[in-house]
Protein backbone atom coordinates (compact mmCIF):
# COMPACT_ATOMS: atom_id res chain seq x y z
CA UNK A 1 0.00 0.00 0.00
CA UNK A 2 2.65 2.61 0.88
CA UNK A 3 4.65 1.29 -2.29
CA UNK A 4 1.44 2.13 -4.23
CA UNK A 5 1.32 5.78 -2.43
CA UNK A 6 5.00 6.38 -3.23
CA UNK A 7 4.56 5.72 -6.80
CA UNK A 8 1.56 8.04 -6.85
CA UNK A 9 2.74 11.28 -5.50
CA UNK A 10 5.81 10.45 -7.85
CA UNK A 11 3.60 10.32 -10.89
CA UNK A 12 1.74 13.79 -9.61
CA UNK A 13 4.72 15.26 -8.83
CA UNK A 14 6.40 14.46 -12.51
CA UNK A 15 3.15 15.36 -14.42
CA UNK A 16 3.25 19.06 -12.56
CA UNK A 17 7.22 18.97 -13.91
CA UNK A 18 6.06 18.32 -17.56
CA UNK A 19 3.09 20.68 -17.27
CA UNK A 20 5.18 23.55 -16.45
CA UNK A 21 7.58 22.66 -19.19
CA UNK A 22 8.39 25.80 -20.97
CA UNK A 23 8.08 25.09 -25.03
CA UNK A 24 9.78 28.12 -26.15
CA UNK A 25 12.58 27.53 -23.70
CA UNK A 26 12.48 23.57 -24.67
CA UNK A 27 12.95 24.47 -28.35
CA UNK A 28 15.00 27.01 -28.47
CA UNK A 29 17.34 25.43 -27.04
CA UNK A 30 18.13 23.32 -30.24
CA UNK A 31 19.74 26.26 -31.21
CA UNK A 32 23.52 25.44 -30.40
CA UNK A 33 26.82 27.14 -31.87
CA UNK A 34 27.47 23.63 -33.57
CA UNK A 35 24.35 23.88 -35.74
CA UNK A 36 25.01 27.74 -36.80
CA UNK A 37 28.91 26.87 -37.28
CA UNK A 38 28.09 23.79 -39.52
CA UNK A 39 26.08 25.75 -42.19
CA UNK A 40 27.40 29.03 -41.77
CA UNK A 41 30.90 27.18 -42.42
CA UNK A 42 29.00 26.03 -46.11
CA UNK A 43 27.60 29.50 -46.90
CA UNK A 44 30.62 31.31 -46.15
CA UNK A 45 32.79 28.61 -47.53
CA UNK A 46 35.17 29.03 -50.87
CA UNK A 47 32.43 27.03 -52.72
CA UNK A 48 29.63 29.42 -52.86
CA UNK A 49 32.24 32.29 -54.19
CA UNK A 50 30.83 35.15 -52.27
CA UNK A 51 27.16 34.53 -53.39
CA UNK A 52 26.91 37.18 -55.62
CA UNK A 53 23.09 38.02 -57.16
CA UNK A 54 22.66 36.60 -60.71
CA UNK A 55 25.84 33.95 -60.34
CA UNK A 56 26.42 30.31 -60.07
CA UNK A 57 27.42 31.05 -56.15
CA UNK A 58 24.00 32.66 -55.69
CA UNK A 59 22.24 29.70 -57.00
CA UNK A 60 24.53 27.12 -55.02
CA UNK A 61 23.47 29.23 -51.96
CA UNK A 62 20.07 28.90 -52.89
CA UNK A 63 20.41 25.01 -53.70
CA UNK A 64 21.68 24.59 -50.38
CA UNK A 65 18.88 26.39 -48.44
CA UNK A 66 16.12 24.74 -50.69
CA UNK A 67 18.06 20.84 -49.42
CA UNK A 68 17.92 22.01 -46.09
CA UNK A 69 14.17 23.21 -45.96
CA UNK A 70 13.18 19.73 -47.58
CA UNK A 71 15.67 17.78 -45.37
CA UNK A 72 13.85 19.48 -41.69
CA UNK A 73 10.47 18.52 -43.85
CA UNK A 74 8.98 22.03 -44.36
CA UNK A 75 6.41 22.93 -47.37
CA UNK A 76 6.75 24.70 -50.03
CA UNK A 77 4.71 27.28 -50.69
CA UNK A 78 1.19 26.42 -51.79
CA UNK A 79 2.17 28.63 -55.38
CA UNK A 80 5.27 27.47 -55.93
CA UNK A 81 6.57 24.81 -57.87
CA UNK A 82 9.24 23.92 -55.74
CA UNK A 83 11.39 25.93 -52.72
CA UNK A 84 11.94 29.16 -54.55
CA UNK A 85 10.48 32.05 -55.66
CA UNK A 86 12.63 33.12 -59.24
CA UNK A 87 12.43 36.74 -60.26
CA UNK A 88 14.00 38.39 -63.45
CA UNK A 89 17.03 40.45 -63.56
CA UNK A 90 18.83 41.29 -67.01
CA UNK A 91 22.46 42.45 -68.72
CA UNK A 92 21.71 44.69 -71.57
CA UNK A 93 24.69 45.60 -74.47
CA UNK A 94 24.37 48.16 -76.63
CA UNK A 95 24.96 49.22 -80.15
CA UNK A 96 24.81 52.61 -82.02
CA UNK A 97 25.75 54.37 -84.61
CA UNK A 98 26.56 58.39 -85.03
CA UNK A 99 26.49 60.20 -88.14
CA UNK A 100 26.73 63.74 -88.59
CA UNK A 101 27.28 65.86 -91.46
CA UNK A 102 27.30 62.71 -93.75
CA UNK A 103 30.68 61.35 -91.77
CA UNK A 104 29.84 58.37 -89.48
CA UNK A 105 32.11 59.19 -86.03
CA UNK A 106 33.88 56.00 -84.72
CA UNK A 107 32.35 54.52 -81.92
CA UNK A 108 35.52 54.42 -78.47
CA UNK A 109 37.65 57.65 -80.79
CA UNK A 110 34.90 60.12 -81.61
CA UNK A 111 32.17 59.47 -79.20
CA UNK A 112 30.57 56.66 -77.01
CA UNK A 113 26.95 56.15 -75.95
CA UNK A 114 27.17 54.81 -72.32
CA UNK A 115 24.43 52.59 -72.28
CA UNK A 116 23.44 53.60 -69.01
CA UNK A 117 19.75 56.10 -69.20
CA UNK A 118 19.99 55.53 -72.98
CA UNK A 119 17.19 53.67 -74.31
CA UNK A 120 16.84 51.82 -78.23
CA UNK A 121 15.65 54.55 -80.30
CA UNK A 122 16.21 56.33 -83.91
CA UNK A 123 17.10 59.98 -83.82
CA UNK A 124 17.59 62.42 -86.61
CA UNK A 125 17.57 66.53 -86.53
CA UNK A 126 18.90 69.48 -88.97
CA UNK A 127 19.89 71.99 -85.93
CA UNK A 128 22.12 71.34 -83.00
CA UNK A 129 21.68 74.18 -80.38
CA UNK A 130 23.94 75.01 -77.42
CA UNK A 131 22.69 75.45 -73.91
CA UNK A 132 25.55 75.59 -71.80
CA UNK A 133 25.33 73.67 -68.45
CA UNK A 134 21.84 72.17 -69.54
CA UNK A 135 20.45 73.41 -66.41
CA UNK A 136 17.16 75.14 -65.74
CA UNK A 137 17.04 76.48 -61.66
CA UNK A 138 15.98 79.53 -59.65
CA UNK A 139 18.83 81.62 -60.15
CA UNK A 140 20.11 80.47 -63.45
CA UNK A 141 18.35 78.86 -66.96
CA UNK A 142 20.36 77.69 -69.25
CA UNK A 143 17.06 77.03 -71.97
CA UNK A 144 15.73 80.86 -71.52
CA UNK A 145 14.73 82.06 -74.63
CA UNK A 146 15.39 78.58 -76.69
CA UNK A 147 13.19 76.50 -79.01
CA UNK A 148 15.28 73.29 -78.82
CA UNK A 149 12.15 70.75 -79.84
CA UNK A 150 12.94 68.51 -82.51
CA UNK A 151 16.67 69.57 -82.30
CA UNK A 152 19.81 68.20 -80.30
CA UNK A 153 21.12 70.05 -77.28
CA UNK A 154 24.93 70.11 -76.52
CA UNK A 155 26.07 71.26 -72.90
CA UNK A 156 28.63 70.40 -70.63
CA UNK A 157 28.63 68.19 -67.59
CA UNK A 158 28.91 70.66 -64.06
CA UNK A 159 27.72 73.55 -63.02
CA UNK A 160 28.64 77.06 -62.50
CA UNK A 161 29.58 78.05 -59.15
CA UNK A 162 30.47 81.54 -60.40
CA UNK A 163 29.03 84.04 -62.58
CA UNK A 164 26.25 86.16 -63.59
CA UNK A 165 22.68 85.65 -61.60
CA UNK A 166 23.83 81.90 -60.50
CA UNK A 167 24.41 81.83 -56.55
CA UNK A 168 25.95 78.53 -55.06
CA UNK A 169 26.36 78.37 -51.07
CA UNK A 170 29.83 76.72 -50.44
CA UNK A 171 31.55 76.77 -53.57
CA UNK A 172 33.06 73.16 -52.83
CA UNK A 173 29.83 71.48 -52.76
CA UNK A 174 27.91 69.27 -55.05
CA UNK A 175 24.21 70.14 -56.17
CA UNK A 176 22.05 68.05 -58.29
CA UNK A 177 23.93 69.08 -61.39
CA UNK A 178 27.33 67.90 -60.89
CA UNK A 179 27.90 64.53 -62.81
CA UNK A 180 25.67 62.55 -60.92
CA UNK A 181 22.93 64.52 -62.22
CA UNK A 182 23.01 64.27 -65.60
CA UNK A 183 19.57 62.42 -65.51
CA UNK A 184 18.11 65.46 -64.41
CA UNK A 185 19.95 67.17 -67.39
CA UNK A 186 18.72 64.68 -70.06
CA UNK A 187 14.75 64.90 -68.32
CA UNK A 188 15.39 68.01 -68.61
CA UNK A 189 16.49 67.86 -72.34
CA UNK A 190 13.61 65.58 -73.24
CA UNK A 191 10.99 67.49 -71.37
CA UNK A 192 12.04 70.71 -73.68
CA UNK A 193 11.71 68.73 -76.90
CA UNK A 194 15.37 67.70 -78.05
CA UNK A 195 15.77 64.78 -79.34
CA UNK A 196 18.81 63.76 -78.56
CA UNK A 197 21.95 65.21 -76.04
CA UNK A 198 25.36 65.84 -76.67
CA UNK A 199 27.49 65.99 -73.71
CA UNK A 200 30.47 67.45 -73.53
CA UNK A 201 33.07 66.64 -69.82
CA UNK A 202 35.69 69.10 -69.28
CA UNK A 203 37.86 66.44 -67.71
CA UNK A 204 37.90 64.29 -70.23
CA UNK A 205 39.96 64.14 -73.30
CA UNK A 206 39.55 60.78 -75.22
CA UNK A 207 38.34 57.63 -73.89
CA UNK A 208 39.60 54.75 -72.27
CA UNK A 209 39.70 51.08 -73.00
CA UNK A 210 37.89 50.20 -69.78
CA UNK A 211 35.30 53.26 -70.46
CA UNK A 212 34.74 52.38 -73.86
CA UNK A 213 34.33 48.69 -73.11
CA UNK A 214 32.14 49.44 -69.80
CA UNK A 215 29.82 51.33 -71.84
CA UNK A 216 28.48 48.92 -74.05
CA UNK A 217 27.19 46.67 -71.27
CA UNK A 218 25.43 46.74 -67.91
CA UNK A 219 26.06 45.21 -64.83
CA UNK A 220 22.99 42.60 -63.50
CA UNK A 221 19.85 45.09 -62.61
CA UNK A 222 16.90 44.59 -61.06
CA UNK A 223 13.82 45.90 -63.53
CA UNK A 224 11.95 49.04 -62.52
CA UNK A 225 9.80 51.37 -63.82
CA UNK A 226 11.62 54.95 -64.61
CA UNK A 227 10.58 58.00 -66.49
CA UNK A 228 13.26 58.05 -69.34
CA UNK A 229 15.41 61.52 -70.79
CA UNK A 230 16.55 62.38 -73.69
CA UNK A 231 19.33 59.68 -75.31
CA UNK A 232 22.89 60.94 -74.90
CA UNK A 233 26.09 60.70 -76.34
CA UNK A 234 29.54 61.80 -75.30
CA UNK A 235 31.98 63.07 -77.62
CA UNK A 236 35.72 63.28 -77.11
CA UNK A 237 37.56 66.65 -77.38
CA UNK A 238 38.39 66.34 -81.21
CA UNK A 239 35.06 65.55 -82.27
CA UNK A 240 33.18 68.50 -79.87
CA UNK A 241 35.80 70.91 -81.72
CA UNK A 242 34.76 69.58 -84.87
CA UNK A 243 31.39 70.22 -84.28
CA UNK A 244 31.68 73.44 -82.56
CA UNK A 245 34.71 74.87 -83.80
CA UNK A 246 38.08 74.63 -82.41
CA UNK A 247 37.71 78.52 -81.18
CA UNK A 248 34.75 78.74 -79.78
CA UNK A 249 34.98 75.11 -77.98
CA UNK A 250 38.43 76.38 -76.63
CA UNK A 251 36.58 79.61 -74.64
CA UNK A 252 33.61 77.47 -73.21
CA UNK A 253 36.38 75.09 -72.14
CA UNK A 254 38.26 77.70 -70.38
CA UNK A 255 35.31 79.16 -68.42
CA UNK A 256 34.06 76.18 -68.06
CA UNK A 257 36.96 74.55 -65.85
CA UNK A 258 36.91 77.75 -64.02
CA UNK A 259 33.08 76.94 -62.79
CA UNK A 260 32.01 80.10 -64.97
CA UNK A 261 28.53 80.53 -65.49
CA UNK A 262 28.02 80.50 -69.93
CA UNK A 263 26.23 83.48 -71.44
CA UNK A 264 24.81 81.33 -74.30
CA UNK A 265 22.28 83.75 -75.61
CA UNK A 266 24.34 85.15 -78.36
CA UNK A 267 24.85 81.83 -79.89
CA UNK A 268 22.37 80.92 -82.72
CA UNK A 269 21.37 77.65 -83.86
CA UNK A 270 23.71 75.01 -85.63
CA UNK A 271 22.96 73.70 -88.79
CA UNK A 272 23.69 70.24 -88.86
CA UNK A 273 22.53 67.03 -90.21
CA UNK A 274 22.27 64.23 -87.68
CA UNK A 275 21.42 60.61 -87.18
CA UNK A 276 22.08 58.52 -84.02
CA UNK A 277 20.65 54.95 -83.91
CA UNK A 278 20.46 52.74 -80.56
CA UNK A 279 19.43 49.14 -80.11
CA UNK A 280 19.66 47.19 -77.23
CA UNK A 281 19.79 42.94 -76.89
CA UNK A 282 18.73 41.92 -73.23
CA UNK A 283 20.17 39.20 -71.41
CA UNK A 284 17.71 37.47 -68.75
CA UNK A 285 19.16 35.82 -65.57
CA UNK A 286 17.10 34.37 -62.81
CA UNK A 287 17.51 34.89 -58.90
CA UNK A 288 14.92 33.56 -56.49
CA UNK A 289 14.16 33.90 -53.06
CA UNK A 290 14.37 30.81 -51.13
CA UNK A 291 11.14 29.91 -49.32
CA UNK A 292 9.93 27.18 -46.56
CA UNK A 293 6.86 27.14 -44.70
CA UNK A 294 6.02 25.69 -41.45
CA UNK A 295 2.32 25.44 -41.19
CA UNK A 296 0.32 26.78 -37.83
CA UNK A 297 -2.94 25.24 -36.62
CA UNK A 298 -5.86 27.63 -35.42
CA UNK A 299 -4.12 30.41 -36.86
CA UNK A 300 -3.01 29.10 -40.13
CA UNK A 301 -4.06 31.40 -42.40
CA UNK A 302 -1.95 34.47 -40.20
CA UNK A 303 1.53 34.40 -40.68
CA UNK A 304 5.18 35.33 -39.02
CA UNK A 305 8.15 35.60 -41.12
CA UNK A 306 11.53 35.24 -40.34
CA UNK A 307 13.80 36.91 -43.07
CA UNK A 308 17.71 37.35 -43.72
CA UNK A 309 19.53 37.84 -47.10
CA UNK A 310 21.75 35.08 -48.28
CA UNK A 311 23.64 37.21 -51.21
CA UNK A 312 26.50 39.25 -51.09
CA UNK A 313 29.52 40.85 -53.01
CA UNK A 314 30.55 37.72 -54.86
CA UNK A 315 34.41 37.45 -56.30
CA UNK A 316 36.23 39.98 -57.69
CA UNK A 317 40.08 40.40 -58.74
CA UNK A 318 40.84 37.09 -57.65
CA UNK A 319 39.31 37.10 -53.99
CA UNK A 320 36.53 36.05 -52.58
CA UNK A 321 34.06 38.13 -50.30
CA UNK A 322 32.91 35.26 -47.76
CA UNK A 323 30.28 37.54 -46.33
CA UNK A 324 30.02 35.22 -43.07
CA UNK A 325 28.15 37.56 -40.91
CA UNK A 326 27.01 39.82 -43.72
CA UNK A 327 24.40 38.04 -43.69
CA UNK A 328 25.26 34.45 -43.81
CA UNK A 329 24.95 34.79 -39.85
CA UNK A 330 21.12 35.77 -40.99
CA UNK A 331 20.88 33.05 -43.18
CA UNK A 332 21.85 30.46 -40.93
CA UNK A 333 20.08 31.46 -38.24
CA UNK A 334 16.99 31.80 -40.18
CA UNK A 335 17.81 27.64 -41.19
CA UNK A 336 18.31 26.87 -37.07
CA UNK A 337 15.24 28.87 -36.32
CA UNK A 338 13.09 26.45 -38.75
CA UNK A 339 14.46 23.51 -37.71
CA UNK A 340 13.33 24.44 -34.22
CA UNK A 341 10.00 25.39 -35.49
CA UNK A 342 9.59 22.40 -37.23
CA UNK A 343 10.39 20.13 -33.94
CA UNK A 344 7.82 22.03 -32.35
CA UNK A 345 5.09 21.72 -35.11
CA UNK A 346 5.86 17.78 -35.29
CA UNK A 347 5.91 17.24 -31.27
CA UNK A 348 1.86 19.06 -31.66
CA UNK A 349 3.19 21.93 -30.06
CA UNK A 350 2.93 24.51 -32.39
CA UNK A 351 3.27 27.38 -33.91
CA UNK A 352 -0.40 28.84 -34.15
CA UNK A 353 0.21 30.89 -37.28
CA UNK A 354 2.32 29.97 -39.88
CA UNK A 355 5.48 30.86 -39.76
CA UNK A 356 7.83 31.45 -43.40
CA UNK A 357 10.97 31.71 -43.21
CA UNK A 358 12.19 33.23 -46.44
CA UNK A 359 16.08 33.64 -47.31
CA UNK A 360 16.57 36.34 -50.16
CA UNK A 361 18.92 37.19 -52.80
CA UNK A 362 19.75 40.69 -54.35
CA UNK A 363 19.68 42.46 -51.07
CA UNK A 364 23.01 44.00 -51.80
CA UNK A 365 22.00 45.27 -54.80
CA UNK A 366 19.46 46.78 -53.21
CA UNK A 367 16.87 44.72 -51.93
CA UNK A 368 15.58 43.62 -55.32
CA UNK A 369 14.79 39.88 -53.88
CA UNK A 370 12.37 41.64 -51.36
CA UNK A 371 11.67 44.35 -53.23
CA UNK A 372 10.21 41.56 -55.49
CA UNK A 373 8.11 39.51 -53.19
CA UNK A 374 6.55 42.38 -51.76
CA UNK A 375 5.18 43.14 -55.24
CA UNK A 376 4.54 39.87 -55.29
CA UNK A 377 3.65 37.97 -52.27
CA UNK A 378 2.89 34.62 -52.01
CA UNK A 379 1.08 35.12 -48.39
CA UNK A 380 -1.02 37.98 -48.07
CA UNK A 381 0.69 40.98 -46.65
CA UNK A 382 -2.65 42.10 -44.54
CA UNK A 383 -2.39 38.63 -43.23
CA UNK A 384 1.20 38.80 -42.40
CA UNK A 385 1.39 39.78 -38.67
CA UNK A 386 5.32 40.83 -38.82
CA UNK A 387 8.69 40.30 -40.47
CA UNK A 388 11.65 39.72 -38.03
CA UNK A 389 14.79 39.96 -40.57
CA UNK A 390 18.18 38.97 -39.20
CA UNK A 391 20.44 40.91 -41.06
CA UNK A 392 24.54 40.46 -39.57
CA UNK A 393 23.83 38.85 -36.07
CA UNK A 394 27.62 37.34 -35.44
CA UNK A 395 30.09 39.80 -34.64
CA UNK A 396 30.55 42.93 -32.05
CA UNK A 397 30.53 46.29 -33.16
CA UNK A 398 34.24 47.56 -33.03
CA UNK A 399 33.26 50.91 -32.74
CA UNK A 400 31.40 49.81 -29.81
CA UNK A 401 33.17 50.98 -26.63
CA UNK A 402 30.49 50.05 -23.96
CA UNK A 403 30.85 47.20 -20.89
CA UNK A 404 27.77 45.40 -22.69
CA UNK A 405 30.11 44.89 -26.19
CA UNK A 406 29.61 41.17 -25.54
CA UNK A 407 26.04 41.38 -24.58
CA UNK A 408 23.90 42.99 -26.58
CA UNK A 409 21.81 43.55 -30.04
CA UNK A 410 20.30 46.53 -32.08
CA UNK A 411 16.94 46.66 -32.44
CA UNK A 412 15.29 48.41 -35.56
CA UNK A 413 11.25 49.55 -36.02
CA UNK A 414 10.60 49.05 -32.45
CA UNK A 415 8.60 52.54 -33.10
CA UNK A 416 7.28 52.41 -36.43
CA UNK A 417 3.70 50.52 -37.33
CA UNK A 418 3.15 48.43 -34.36
CA UNK A 419 3.17 49.68 -31.06
CA UNK A 420 3.23 45.91 -29.50
CA UNK A 421 6.64 45.50 -31.17
CA UNK A 422 8.97 46.65 -28.49
CA UNK A 423 6.47 44.85 -25.15
CA UNK A 424 6.78 41.43 -27.06
CA UNK A 425 10.07 41.52 -27.77
CA UNK A 426 11.57 43.50 -24.58
CA UNK A 427 9.15 40.77 -22.71
CA UNK A 428 10.48 37.55 -23.79
CA UNK A 429 13.91 39.02 -24.16
CA UNK A 430 13.73 39.85 -19.80
CA UNK A 431 12.50 36.48 -19.37
CA UNK A 432 14.88 34.28 -21.41
CA UNK A 433 17.97 36.21 -23.15
CA UNK A 434 18.90 39.64 -21.39
CA UNK A 435 20.65 41.39 -23.81
CA UNK A 436 20.88 44.69 -24.20
CA UNK A 437 18.32 45.63 -26.89
CA UNK A 438 19.87 49.35 -28.27
CA UNK A 439 17.68 51.15 -29.97
CA UNK A 440 20.37 53.59 -31.77
CA UNK A 441 19.45 52.93 -35.29
CA UNK A 442 15.98 54.24 -34.74
CA UNK A 443 17.24 57.64 -34.17
CA UNK A 444 15.28 59.51 -36.84
CA UNK A 445 18.82 61.51 -37.19
CA UNK A 446 20.83 58.19 -38.19
CA UNK A 447 23.42 59.55 -40.93
CA UNK A 448 23.48 55.54 -41.41
CA UNK A 449 19.82 55.09 -42.34
CA UNK A 450 19.97 51.56 -41.01
CA UNK A 451 16.24 51.17 -40.96
CA UNK A 452 15.61 51.70 -44.77
CA UNK A 453 18.91 49.20 -46.20
CA UNK A 454 18.26 45.41 -45.44
CA UNK A 455 14.88 43.70 -46.57
CA UNK A 456 12.29 44.52 -43.55
CA UNK A 457 12.54 47.57 -45.12
CA UNK A 458 10.17 46.66 -48.01
CA UNK A 459 7.65 44.55 -45.69
CA UNK A 460 7.47 48.17 -43.76
CA UNK A 461 7.07 50.01 -46.34
CA UNK A 462 3.50 47.47 -47.26
CA UNK A 463 2.46 48.54 -43.58
CA UNK A 464 3.62 45.13 -42.75
CA UNK A 465 5.35 45.61 -38.78
CA UNK A 466 9.02 44.35 -39.11
CA UNK A 467 11.88 43.95 -36.27
CA UNK A 468 15.13 44.25 -37.70
CA UNK A 469 17.92 42.64 -35.81
CA UNK A 470 21.78 43.49 -36.51
CA UNK A 471 24.95 43.70 -34.94
CA UNK A 472 26.07 47.11 -36.24
CA UNK A 473 29.35 45.97 -37.67
CA UNK A 474 29.99 48.27 -40.13
CA UNK A 475 33.84 49.16 -40.06
CA UNK A 476 36.15 46.59 -39.46
CA UNK A 477 35.50 43.44 -41.88
CA UNK A 478 32.58 45.00 -43.59
CA UNK A 479 31.83 44.59 -47.19
CA UNK A 480 35.59 43.13 -47.32
CA UNK A 481 37.06 39.60 -48.15
CA UNK A 482 38.27 39.34 -44.45
CA UNK A 483 34.53 39.24 -43.08
CA UNK A 484 35.46 35.41 -42.79
CA UNK A 485 33.95 32.92 -40.39
CA UNK A 486 36.35 32.30 -37.56
CA UNK A 487 35.52 36.65 -36.64
CA UNK A 488 32.45 35.04 -35.47
CA UNK A 489 31.06 35.23 -31.47
CA UNK A 490 29.80 32.19 -31.55
CA UNK A 491 28.20 31.74 -28.21
CA UNK A 492 26.58 35.66 -28.76
CA UNK A 493 25.31 34.32 -32.17
CA UNK A 494 24.01 31.72 -30.56
CA UNK A 495 21.71 33.93 -27.91
CA UNK A 496 20.79 36.56 -30.26
CA UNK A 497 19.27 33.67 -32.41
CA UNK A 498 17.36 32.32 -29.34
CA UNK A 499 16.21 35.87 -28.71
CA UNK A 500 14.92 36.03 -32.27
CA UNK A 501 13.04 32.47 -31.58
CA UNK A 502 11.56 33.58 -28.49
CA UNK A 503 10.33 36.99 -30.13
CA UNK A 504 8.89 34.69 -32.52
CA UNK A 505 7.64 32.07 -30.72
CA UNK A 506 5.57 34.88 -29.01
CA UNK A 507 4.14 36.44 -31.81
CA UNK A 508 3.34 32.82 -33.53
CA UNK A 509 0.86 31.85 -30.51
CA UNK A 510 -1.17 34.81 -29.40
CA UNK A 511 -4.31 35.76 -29.77
CA UNK A 512 -4.12 38.42 -31.93
CA UNK A 513 -2.10 39.59 -34.54
CA UNK A 514 -0.23 42.93 -33.94
CA UNK A 515 -1.86 46.22 -33.95
CA UNK A 516 -1.06 48.47 -37.35
CA UNK A 517 -1.58 51.40 -34.56
CA UNK A 518 1.04 53.63 -36.15
CA UNK A 519 1.22 55.12 -39.04
CA UNK A 520 3.42 54.96 -41.64
CA UNK A 521 6.24 56.85 -42.31
CA UNK A 522 6.69 59.03 -45.74
CA UNK A 523 10.42 59.02 -45.56
CA UNK A 524 12.11 56.60 -48.69
CA UNK A 525 14.96 55.08 -49.27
Amino acid sequence: MKKILLFAIISFCTNIVFAQTDDALNYASTITTNDLKKHLTIIAGEEMEGRETGTKGQQKAAAYIEAQFKAMGLNQAPSLKNYQQFYPLYKDSGLSTLNIDGKELVYGIDYIAPITYNVPANAEAKKIVFVGYGITDTNYDDYKGKNVKGKVVVFFTGEPKQGENYIVTGTTSNSMWTYSGLSEKLDLAKQNGAVAALVLNPSVDSFTKTSVETSKRTNIYYPRESEEGANYILLSRAAAKNILGTDYFNSLLKKVKAAEALNTKSKKDQKIKFSFSYKKQKQKIDASNVIGVIEGSDKKDEYVFLTAHYDHLGKHNGKIYYGADDDGSGTCAVLEMAEAFKKAKTEGKGPRRTIVCMTVSGEEKGLWGSEYYSDHPVFPLDKTTVDLNIDMVGRVDTERKTADTLNYVYVVGHNKISTELPVINEGVNNKYTQLQLDYKFDDPNDKQRIYFRSDHYNFARKGVPVLFFYDGMLQADYHKPTDTIDKINWDLYQKRTRMIFHTAWEMANRDEMLKRDIPLSEEKR
